[in-house]
This record gives structure tokens, C-alpha cells and sequence, in this order.
């Protein structure tokens, strides 16, 4: 049975991120995405100048508003960049009137990376950004995105130590009882490895795990979008947590690599297309 999914993302018309990479990965995975765009932009912002930027907040409700009267379900809502402030309440009341007991909410906190907050996120942003993860089965900070969260400065890359105590304060921010919490971009240098660090949350038993790939030493943006498009697609397609967050790292390790090889410019994003199906 095709799975539907409502992704709120941007649509960024040049650059391999937000829908460019959510729409087709999901789609390989064999599930429906119903796209419910938060800014149309002409470049994605994680390094081109002069991009264009148009707010969807109003076509967000219209379209939310027509899906109510339609009476659509869906078995998983997936949430990421937003494009103003206005739209975390959208979202919010979004997922309180279409989620199900059996629905998926996947929270992709995006808000900035290599220790940078994106230009066009402000403090009160990310502020509704941690109150959206509260509703979430799931949500997949990268490391600037979970310092964000915790709301203490950028502290680069953790020990194990600071690794655990990060993921149990992320997963205090969850208010279900069944929740995960997933950092990416968790870089050991020493061995060459990157990969990301999980804590699942089952009632009060909490699991820990990490997944390693080979790190690649450019820095392509949409890797968090690609990360959470494979996780949720292996999810919804019945594989567990450890399985799907493994396939995620291993493929963005593989494609990174081949990207670079082909010489395109990191900042067109990991050329995913011709390895697609390696998924």
C-alpha cells in the first residue's frame, strides 16, 4: 500500500535540497509526497547571494484548509525549513488536526549548520522550531541544530560523553512516550568516520546507537534533507530505526564521495540522481 506524506518544506528552484531531494527520495521509497511548500526561492540559501524569496504562509493555509475539506489522512508528516514565523503556528495546528494515532511526525529542526544560524531564521524562530519538536516522533538536528535546541552556544564537535548528555536533554523536549532524537553530522576525526548519534525513548527505557560512514571532506548543503528523506522512507517501509539511520549514512557518505570526484561545486549540493537506486 502507498504510504502518503505531507512534507513541509521550501522550494528551492536551483540547488539539491528541501523538495529537490525530499520529493524524489521519498518517491523511490514508494510513497506519495504531498507537498505543502513554506517559500519559493530561487536558490537555496547555504551560500549563493541575491536568491530570491517569497513567503508561502497564505497559500499554506489555503492548501491546509482545502486538504481539511477534502478529509485526506496521512501516514506521515514531515516537517523542515519554514519561511517565517507566522508558519510555525500553521504547522502546529497542521499537525494537531491531521495527525493520527498512527501517523509519523518527523521533525527536521532546520535552522543552520556549521554553526551558523541561517539568514533568514531569527531567535523567535527557533524558539517555535523546539516547541514543534515537542509534537514529534522523530526529530534529526544536526549539530548546530541541537546546540540551538538546548539553547547553549555552539560548542562544535561533542565527546561521547557531551553526546549522551546532549541527546537525553533533546530527548526531554518530546512530550510522547514512544519519541526518538537522532544528531547528524557527528565527525570523529581520528578515524575519518561521520555519521550521527540516536536515543530512542520507550516509556522510561532509553536506547542508545550511532552509525559511521567514511567522511568526506567537503561540505555539500541538503545532506540533513537527503539524511531525513531516506529515514523516513525506511521507516514508513517497515525498517527499524538502527537499519534506516545506517542506509541514510552509508548513501550520503557514497554520494559525497562521488561528488566530489566529479568536480561539480559543493554548493549545487551531492548528486544523488545516478546512485538513486542504490537506495
Amino acid at each position: 500500500m502507498v504510504k502518503r506524506i505531507a512534507a513541509i518544506n521550501d522550494i528551492s528552484c536551483f540547488g539539491r535540497c528541501s523538495m529537490q531531494v525530499i520529493w524524489p527520495v521519498l518517491s523511490h521509497f514508494g510513497h506519495q509526497v504531498c507537498p505543502l511548500p513554506t517559500a519559493l526561492l530561487s536558490a537555496h540559501t547555504g551560500g549563493f547571494d541575491g536568491y530570491s524569496f517569497f513567503d508561502l504562509s497564505e497559500e499554506m493555509e489555503k492548501i491546509a484548509t482545502h486538504w481539511r475539506e477534502l478529509d485526506l489522512s496521512f501516514d506521515a508528516i514531515y516537517s523542515g525549513f519554514l519561511g517565517s514565523g507566522r508558519q510555525i503556528e500553521i504547522v502546529k495546528s497542521f499537525i494537531n488536526d491531521f495527525e493520527r494515532e498512527s501517523t509519523l511526525v518527523l521533525v527536521d529542526p532546520v535552522m543552520g549548520d556549521n554553526g551558523m544560524i541561517y539568514r533568514t531564521y531569527t531567535k523567535e524562530m527557533c524558539d517555535g522550531i523546539k516547541v514543534l519538536c515537542k509534537s514529534a516522533d522523530v526529530i534529526t538536528p544536526n549539530l548546530t541544530e541541537a546546540y540551538l535546541l538546548l539553547g547553549i552556544p555552539y560548542g562544535g564537535q561533542p565527546d561521547s560523553g557531551k553526546q549522551k548528555e546532549m541527546l537525553d536533554a533533546l530527548l526531554k523536549i518530546g512530550n510522547k512516550k514512544r519519541h526518538a532524537v537522532i544528531i547528524t553530522g557527528i565527525h570523529n576525526a581520528a578515524q575519518g568516520t561521520i555519521g550521527a548519534v540516536f536515543a530512542i525513548k520507550d516509556h522510561d527505557e532509553v536506547i542508545y546507537g550511532s552509525s559511521y560512514a567514511t567522511y568526506c571532506d567537503v561540505f555539500f548543503p541538503g545532506c540533513g534533507d537527503l539524511f531525513s528523506s531516506i529515514l523516513l522512507g525506511e521507516l514508513l517501509n517497515g525498517r527499524g530505526i538502527y537499519g534506516a539511520i545506517k542506509a541514510a549514512v552509508q548513501f550520503i557518505s557514497k554520494v559525497s564521495s562521488y561528488t566530489k570526484r566529479t568536480g561539480s561545486p559543493p554548493i549545487y549540493g551531492v548528486e544523488f540522481e545516478q546512485m538513486i537506486r542504490d537506495l
